[in-house]
């Protein structure tokens, strides 16, 4: 064989090497990309959004929340103290009728102690965030907002409209945190499908909420005075 043709027979295969290689990375990356999606659900696209689009940067912000907090070892409320969080969630959603701000600002200081006492971080507000975000990716975004709607709400910024709405979408995210162990579920896109079949049920977390039977008073969503979230 001639040089000439050696030359070119080399040269085709570094060519089909670098296209096997360029494959096999745009597969790789293809995966990563669908796993972190699959874990994070909105928490994603939210992330990239944060980075203005650099999807390669918030995969890497989200790979590191997960090696960081991905092996948490979180803990169940004892009985008592759950039915003490739901009563006092109700008791913040009526009490918005009198006081948005002070309800706001309550739901606020009750989240951070509600997963404290879940065994999540609370010496900081943005560690806290890192790590529900990888257990509780579906909700977190109510968290933060009712957190965000706090802070203008005791500077005087927040309108009523703006806190009722934080309050009913922290709702979830409570729910989330304060459900007992026999409705968790350890995989993030399980406790999704888990989460759209109670939507449907008509009788969503009623099995286990303290007098959550028919003509109690007190509900998620209502109010004794009869007020619709």
């Amino acid at each position: 064989m001639s040089t000439g043709a050696i030359s070119i027979v080399v040269v085709v295969a570094v060519v089909l090497a670098a296209a096997l290689i360029v494959r096999v990375v745009r597969a790789g990356a293809g995966r990563r990309e669908r796993a972190l999606r699959r874990r994070f659900g909105p928490e994603y696209e939210l992330n990239v959004a944060q980075h203005a689009g650099d999807t390669k940067a918030a995969q890497r912000e989200l790979e590191e929340r997960l090696r960081l907090y991905g092996e948490l070892r979180t803990q169940p409320l004892p009985g008592e103290l759950r039915e003490r969080y739901v009563a006092e969630w109700a008791g913040i959603q009526e009490l918005f009728i009198e006081s948005p701000e002070r309800s706001v600002t309550g739901a606020d200081r009750l989240l951070a102690r509600l997963a404290h006492d879940r065994g999540y971080p609370s010496d900081r507000y943005e560690e806290q965030i890192a790590a529900l975000s990888v257990h509780h990716a579906d909700h977190i975004q109510g968290y933060r907002q009712i957190h965000d709607s706090a802070a203008r709400a005791r500077e005087g910024r927040a309108d009523t409209e703006e806190l009722r709405e934080a309050v009913v979408h922290a709702r979830p995210f409570f729910e989330d945190l304060v459900r007992p162990p026999h409705h968790a579920t350890t995989r993030p896109e399980t406790a999704r499908q888990h989460h759209h079949g109670e939507r449907h049920s008509g009788n969503r977390l009623q099995r286990w909420l303290p007098g959550g039977g028919a003509g109690t008073g007190t509900r998620f969503g209502h109010t004794r005075k009869g007020g619709a979230w």
